[in-house]
């Protein structure tokens, strides 16, 4: 039987969670919603995960582990499937109606127009408001802008009719996710967690949930739009100061200054926080955070957060300075770019992650295809597959004889390791790096080429 916490005293939630008799539902068990799902099984609680991607839900009822990247979790699978705390389905209408807690861990793309895309979100509530009627909790941690959740959201759930309600049928809640890909673990563990909802005392309740599966502190929000607010202005911030720091990076090359000279010795200071400037930036969050925060912007006027444009066409702007770095390299070994080999070291938008999700990579691929290079890739996560339509070499050594350049645009632990004097193999070696992962007098000592993103005195 469902439980309906609204009527339920703290005593009697306590209670519910002690025993374990909370069924939990994760809907979207990818990148996050799969360690999510996780972390509520191996607190005892049975845990069903919901995804429309068949082959993930195979592997998971498999005992598959899908996220081989995203280390410390492969015991807590084998150990809640073992105990058979955790499965899969694709098929929503099936599971929701014996379940207390929903958990929407949902991605939230943008379009071709850089518009938020909240279509998973709002196809999931349509479906929800066939499903709910016995006061399932249902809690929201997609990042999304700030109303999505009181406004489209609620009414997709709700129905245009209002078949169900919300505070009757069913509750609704929010606790944006806070984890950086390949460090979910250790945030899951240390990072706060916001906590509202529509009625407040769901959000005790959702408070009091959380605080059974994570030993974090947990802050109550004044509402869902202030905590989605929280969750896109970290990001946002980040954002913003990377621009900051590519367009300090630009100007420094100029100048002769080293970028990460000056970023080292600026974060002595108490109150600096250090940026570092790269190709690019991409991934499911920063870019999209952003837009989100410029389209809640332009819903009520024109002239509103400038310098988050302003970022955003900075970082956006980055690889055409890869390129331009790349082709000064050439010029200086008078070598034509065009019909030479280029290898690119990592595609990956950060690193030590297997996900090409708006990777700046791929506008330099498209940039170095339309000068006529031959583009190859080299990133261990990929080896042996296909990425933006190019096959990943299995071996970097056994490529490198054949490349006139590498462009390193992810700094993979596993690209510290190699030895400089490897890409003396070259034909004319030409090192270009983006990420700060080679010593630069290491590498012209060993007649090699160099170029590096805001390197100026190098």
């Amino acid at each position: 039987m469902i439980k309906n916490f609204s009527v339920l005293n703290d005593s009697q939630i306590q209670e519910c969670l002690n025993n374990k008799s909370v069924k939990i539902a994760v809907i979207g068990i990818g990148r996050i919603g799969l360690p999510t799902a996780l972390c509520f099984a191996n607190s005892g609680f049975d845990t069903i995960g919901i995804d429309t991607n068949k082959k993930l839900v195979d592997m998971v009822n498999s005992g598959n582990y899908p996220l081989k990247d995203e280390p410390k979790f492969d015991k807590i699978f084998e150990s809640v499937y073992n105990n058979k705390k955790i499965s899969a389905t694709t098929d929503i209408s099936k599971v929701i109606h014996n379940c207390d807690v929903i958990i929407l861990s949902l991605p939230t793309p943008m379009d071709e127009q850089n518009v938020p895309d909240y279509s998973a979100l709002l196809t999931v509530g349509k479906n929800l408001n066939r499903l709910l009627s016995s006061g399932q909790i249902v809690i929201i941690e997609s990042t999304v802008e700030p109303g999505f959740i009181e406004n489209e959201l609620l009414q997709s759930i709700e129905g245009q009719d209002r078949s169900i309600k919300s505070g009757i049928d069913f509750h609704l809640a929010v606790c944006p996710e806070t984890a950086n890909p390949g460090e979910i673990m250790n945030d899951f563990k240390n990072l706060p967690r916001l906590v509202s909802a529509i009625d407040e005392k769901i959000s005790s309740i959702v408070s009091q949930i959380y605080a059974h599966v994570f030993d974090v502190e947990l802050i109550s929000m004044p509402n869902c739009k202030t905590a989605n607010a929280v969750k896109l202005t970290t990001n946002v911030f980040r954002d913003i100061n990377i621009a900051f720091v590519n367009e300090l990076a630009i100007l420094f090359e100029k100048l002769g200054i080293d970028t990460y000279t000056v970023i080292e010795a600026a974060k002595r200071k108490y109150n600096f926080q250090s940026h570092y400037p790269g190709p690019g930036v991409g991934g499911p969050c920063l870019p999209v955070n952003s837009y989100q925060y410029i389209n809640s912007s332009k819903k009520i006027g024109p002239a509103l957060l400038k310098i988050v444009e302003c970022a955003r066409k900075i970082n956006e702007k980055m690889p055409e300075h890869v390129i331009k770095l790349t082709s000064d390299a050439f010029k200086e070994c008078k070598k034509s770019i065009q019909n030479s080999h280029i290898l690119i070291l990592g595609v990956s938008y950060k690193p030590n992650v297997k996900d090409v999700q708006l990777s700046p990579a791929e506008h330099i691929i498209k940039k170095f295809q339309n000068l006529g290079v031959n583009v190859h890739i080299y990133d261990p996560y990929f080896s042996s597959t296909d990425v933006f339509g190019i096959k990943v070499e299995e071996n970097l050594y056994n490529i490198l004889s054949e490349m006139d350049a590498v462009v390193v645009v992810t700094n993979h632990n596993d690209f510290k390791k190699i030895e400089i004097s490897s890409f003396k193999k070259m034909k004319n070696p030409i090192l270009i790096d983006t990420r700060g992962v080679f010593d630069p007098i290491s590498v012209k000592q060993n007649n090699i080429i160099f170029r590096g993103l805001g390197r100026g005195d190098f």
